[in-house]
């Protein structure tokens, strides 16, 4: 029998869609359909409007599961009808009206701020934008503890930066309000504080939460154990 659920895996900021090859291998692996958009992170409306197309392509139900930023992208985009359930990973879970810098702010600052690099870009017409990327020399032991060092070098090389514009526009709804929701948090991230990680997941009134000891890249270090949870919650939503 086909699966019932396609998979939409959201990547956040310092970057892309291949940080999931771990959760993707075994979802596949397992006979589980799956997708991974890219995420432009040039504005935060335009990616939503995005990752809504993408999902209104998939036949059939969804679970959508958003990273760090693609958690923010995936609080909008679960409105979408096709979402059966929302799974948040180190994320900020933003509610209708809110931005991540708002959200971030009420919250203890972590460990990247003196490691945030800012870089102008060339924006459509002759409009210049700021991006923000982390500084090469420090981006293993910021966001990657615990994976191997030519890994870490190779994430950090290739990192996509996030326009600053994009931290600051608000969410028009928040999808959790009606949706089923699960959450992973990481003690161990500098990039997203784990309290800020866990009062949103609290407050989507997540079914469970999964609490690893594990940085920002929790998906390459634990992917076995968010599989699980994954797993699960296609169980739950289809019993």
């Amino acid at each position: 029998m086909a699966p019932r659920f396609t998979y939409v895996l959201v990547h956040g900021a310092f970057t892309d869609a291949s940080c999931w090859w771990p959760i993707t291998l075994r979802l596949l692996g397992s006979g589980h359909r799956v997708l991974v958009p890219p995420v432009a992170m040039r504005s935060f409306a335009g990616d939503c409007a995005y990752i809504r197309c993408v999902i209104d392509r998939i036949e059939g139900p969804v679970i959508l599961v958003g990273h760090g930023y693609g958690a923010a992208v995936t609080a909008v985009c679960g409105s979408s009808p096709a979402v059966a359930a929302l799974v948040f990973v180190n994320g900020y879970v933003l509610d209708g009206g809110e931005s991540i810098t708002e959200l971030r702010d009420l919250f203890p600052s972590v460990d990247i701020g003196p490691f945030v690099v800012a870089s102008l870009f060339r924006e459509e017409g002759d409009g210049v934008g700021t991006e923000l990327s982390l500084d090469i020399g420090h981006f293993p032991s910021l966001v990657a503890q615990g994976l191997a060092d030519d890994e870490a070098q190779v994430l950090a090389v290739s990192q996509r930066p996030i326009a600053l514009a994009a931290l600051s526009e608000r969410a028009p709804w928040a999808a959790w309000r009606t949706k089923p929701t699960w959450g992973v948090l990481s003690d161990g991230d500098n990039t997203i504080h784990p309290e800020l990680q866990r009062f949103g997941c609290r407050r989507a009134h997540a079914r469970r939460i999964l609490e690893l000891d594990a940085p920002y890249f929790v998906m390459r270090t634990h992917p076995a154990l968010i599989v699980d949870l994954l797993l699960e919650a296609a169980v739950e939503i289809d019993s």
